[in-house]
C-alpha cells in the first residue's frame, strides 16, 4: 500500500508509520509540527519507501499519485495542547478532516480518522461502548478537542453515507509509550518525569478518577486490524483494565525506585471521572485484545525517558 498518515510527526503518527514501513508499505508522513517532532521520524528517513511533507492539513492538500489510505491522526492530543491551541484544535477536527476526506474520496482510498474516547465526555455509563452517545459539555475548556472529534465523526459518516466511501473510526482511548513530550501533560509523561527526578508526584483530585491506558504497539496493532477490516462504524480500541490515577502513580513511583512523595491539586474543570472501553467489538470483529501488561509497557516507557533526559 502507500499510505498518508497526517500528524505523522507526533506519537501516534510517528509509531503507525514506523509499523507500515516494517509492513513493506509507503508512507508518506504529513505534519505542520504544532506539537509533532521530526526527532519522532528522523529514523525513517532511512527508508526510500518514506517521504515527509511539512503541511498545515486546515488548508489545501495534494498528493501526486495514488494512495490506498488515508490515516487522519492530525491533531492536539493533550490537555495542555488544546488548552493552548484551542482554535487550531476545532479547525484540524473541522477543516483537516474535510480536506483528508476530500483527499481520499479523489484517490479512491479507505479513510481511517483517529477519534478518541473523550467523544464520551464525562461518562455516566461504565464501560463506555460504541452505541453510548457520551456527555460532553461543549463549551467547557476541553470542549475544543471532544467536540472537533465528535464533528469529525459526523463528517466522516456523512461522506461515507453520501459518497459511499470505505470509512474506519478509531476511538482512541489513554494510550502511552516511547517518545510522549515530557511537557506533554498527561498524567504517564508527567508522572515519569517527576518520578525520575525524585520530585512530587501531582494527582489532581483525590486519584480516585479512572483510566484505562493501552501500550503504544497494542493501539497501533488494533488499527491496522481496523484498517484491513469493513467496519465503518466507530470502533474502541484500548485497554478495559481500569485503573485509578493514585494506583498508576504509585505503580510508576514504585517501577522508577522513586522516593518522590504524592501531593493533591484541585481536580482540573470537566476531567472525567471514569474512562473504561468496552471492548467487544474489537474482539469480536477484529480478533483483537492489548497483549502489553501495564508493568512491561511502563518499563519500556520509563526506560525512554531515561535516555532523553
Amino acid at each position: 500500500m502507500r499510505v498518508l498518515i497526517t500528524g505523522g510527526a507526533g506519537f501516534l503518527g510517528s509509531h503507525l508509520a514506523e509499523h507500515f514501513l516494517s509492513q513493506g508499505h509507503k508512507v508518506i508522513a504529513m505534519d505542520n509540527l504544532l506539537t509533532g517532532r521530526m526527532e519522532n521520524i528522523s529514523a525513517l528517513f532511512k527508508s526510500r519507501d518514506f517521504e515527509f511533507v511539512k503541511c498545515d492539513v486546515t488548508n489545501y492538500i495534494s498528493v501526486r499519485g495514488k494512495l490506498d489510505a488515508v490515516l487522519h491522526f492530525a491533531s492536539p492530543a493533550s490537555p495542555i495542547d488544546y488548552a493552548h491551541f484551542p482554535i487550531p484544535t476545532l479547525k484540524v477536527g473541522a477543516l483537516g478532516t474535510h480536506k483528508a476526506l476530500g483527499l481520499a474520496k479523489d484517490k479512491k482510498a479507505v479513510f481511517l480518522l483517529a477519534s478518541t474516547s473523550e467523544v464520551y465526555g464525562d461518562p455516566d455509563v461504565n464501560p463506555q461502548p460504541e452505541t453510548y452517545w457520551g456527555n460532553v459539555n461543549p463549551i467547557g475548556p476541553r470542549g475544543v478537542y471532544d467536540e472537533a472529534k465528535r464533528f469529525a465523526e459526523a463528517m466522516t459518516m456523512a461522506y461515507h453515507r453520501f459518497h459511499r466511501m470505505p470509512v474506519r473510526i478509531v476511538r482512541i482511548f489513554n494510550t502511552y509509550g516511547p517518545r510522549m513530550r515530557k511537557e506533554d501533560g498527561r498524567a504517564v509523561p508527567n508522572f515519569i518525569m517527576q518520578a525520575l527526578k525524585n520530585r512530587p508526584l501531582t494527582v489532581y483530585g483525590k486519584g480516585n478518577q479512572t483510566r484505562s491506558l493501552c501500550y503504544v504497539s497494542d493501539l497501533v496493532e488494533g488499527i491496522d486490524k481496523l484498517l484491513h477490516s469493513d467496519i465503518n462504524t466507530p470502533v474502541n480500541i484500548g485497554n478495559p483494565r481500569e485503573l485509578t490515577i493514585l494506583k498508576i502513580a504509585r505503580t510508576i513511583r514504585k517501577l522508577t525506585g522513586s522516593k518522590s512523595r504524592i501531593i493533591h491539586k484541585p481536580l482540573p474543570v470537566d476531567d472525567p471521572q471514569v474512562r473504561r472501553p468496552d471492548i467487544a467489538l474489537a474482539k469480536s470483529r477484529l480478533k483483537w485484545s492489548p497483549q502489553v501488561s501495564l508493568d512491561q509497557g511502563l518499563s519500556k516507557t520509563i526506560d525512554h525517558f531515561k535516555r532523553s533526559q
